[in-house]
């Protein structure tokens, strides 16, 4: 069973549902923004979609690309022609909300898309065509990738930034952030403040030292998950560790039937296993035996399970189904629905000695060796690495934070002391 909502997440899932505002829901790692987002998707009495800027965090919301879902050109959109399609009319027409997952890593120019889409779809003036966005994301975490030269001369022409929350749609309607406040992963509240000054860019001397302290302490001989800012390094330190353990490597391929859209699968297409290699989760267990990056050791590999070691405890691990569903509108019963279009099928594991930063994302460890390497090269890559840790005693740094890890982007900064906030005021528990 998914996890009941807590008392603030039921708060702001009140609103959605009570509300036809433009919402956007955001706060800092570990406050449960996942959780709500799937329980919306899944309770909601709306005409609901629910929508990623990419194939990986599309299949991770059940939902479709956002490119996909409004039949979008790749690239700068701008005021190019976009295809006339009557199923997409049929469809949009049906629609009273859209969700969009990992809102951040969208720019300006596809938001104003989807909204001149959802507009022409049906034939109406106003902003999104008077259908509810709800956004979800943390834009401290993750920004939008920059395109070639052209398009970075584009939106500095025509946009004040690249972020989503600068698209033009804005200066016509209001969007209201509503900031969930409780952090589930961790529980001592003077990491938690440490976090916090990492994502705002308000690291004292005294916060530096604490960090660089605790993480200055020996790597044990075990190590835990390394956090590295690179691909190279991770796929360095993965096959170097595979490599030395003893025994034949085992190789399971994934099975793929339908369509995926191109090569951006959820779990490894070919995945090297042998006993002893440290994996990492990637899915939730129905039973609730591990979690979305729970981290184990391979014990045995015996088609057609693996046998994983989690917390001193073996389990029989088999292949999990990642479905690709796409959004179609019946006219008979005047309904969405997602029908399946593509499976992809593999155990739902990776070599986990290390991992990018990047798919840490959403994650939670116990303890991390946070590699940022010679340099941080982007916003919220240093918080988003500390912030997967449950506890300080379980960081370990390859070398200690230094002012130019902290890097905060001016225009985050910008929108979210300036933005419309909505209060959200939990209902008293019952007696």
């Amino acid at each position: 069973m998914p996890p009941a909502l807590s008392a603030e997440q039921q708060a702001v899932f009140d609103v959605i549902e009570g509300t036809r505002r433009h919402i956007f829901v955001t706060g800092r790692a570990g406050t449960g923004k996942s959780t709500l987002l799937n329980h919306l998707s899944w309770h909601s009495e709306k005409q609901l979609v629910v929508c990623a800027p990419t194939g990986v965090a599309a299949l991770n919301v059940g939902g479709q690309t956002i490119h996909s879902l409004f039949k979008l050109p790749i690239g700068v959109i701008a005021d190019r022609d976009l295809d006339d399609d009557r199923d997409l009319r049929k469809l949009l027409s049906a629609v009273d909300t859209v969700v969009i997952d990992e809102v951040s890593m969208v720019n300006a120019d596809l938001l104003d898309a989807v909204d001149r889409r959802l507009r022409w779809a049906r034939q109406r003036k106003e902003p999104f065509g008077g259908v509810q966005i709800v956004l979800f994301g943390d834009p401290f975490q993750l920004a939008p990738v920059p395109g070639d030269g052209d398009e970075r001369a584009y939106f500095a022409d025509n946009y004040r930034s690249m972020w989503f929350f600068d698209a033009k749609v804005w200066d016509q309607t209001e969007l209201s952030v509503l900031e969930l406040r409780q952090i589930h992963r961790q529980q001592d509240d003077g990491f938690k403040a440490m976090l916090n000054a990492v994502r705002a860019g308000r690291v004292t001397a005294e916060i530096a030292g604490m960090l660089n302290g605790a993480g200055a302490r020996p790597v044990p001989s075990d190590p835990p998950i390394t956090l590295a800012t690179r691909n190279d390094s991770v796929t360095r330190i993965n096959a170097r560790a595979l490599a030395a353990l003893p025994g034949k490597t085992s190789t399971a391929r994934a099975e793929i039937n339908g369509d995926f859209g191109g090569r951006a699968f959820p779990a490894e297409e070919a995945l090297e296993l042998k006993p002893g290699a440290h994996v990492m989760f990637l899915r939730n267990d129905p039973d609730q035996r591990w979690v979305n990056g729970t981290v184990g050791v391979v014990r045995r590999v015996r088609n057609p399970v693996v046998v994983v070691e989690v917390d001193g405890e073996e389990h029989e691990v088999g292949p999990a189904v990642w479905e690709r569903q796409r959004y179609t509108y019946s006219p008979a019963t005047k309904k969405l629905t997602r029908e399946v279009v593509a499976e992809f099928t593999q155990f739902p594991l990776r070599l986990a000695w290390a991992v990018t930063i990047h798919k840490s994302q959403g994650k939670t460890y116990d303890a991390a060796v946070v590699d940022l390497g010679t340099r941080v090269f982007s916003a919220g890559q240093t918080y988003v690495a500390l912030s997967r840790l449950t506890s300080l005693d379980g960081l370990y740094l390859t070398r200690p934070l230094v002012p130019r890890d902290i890097i905060v982007d001016k225009d985050v900064i910008r929108f979210m002391t300036s933005a419309a906030r909505v209060r959200v005021e939990p209902a008293p528990a019952a007696l």
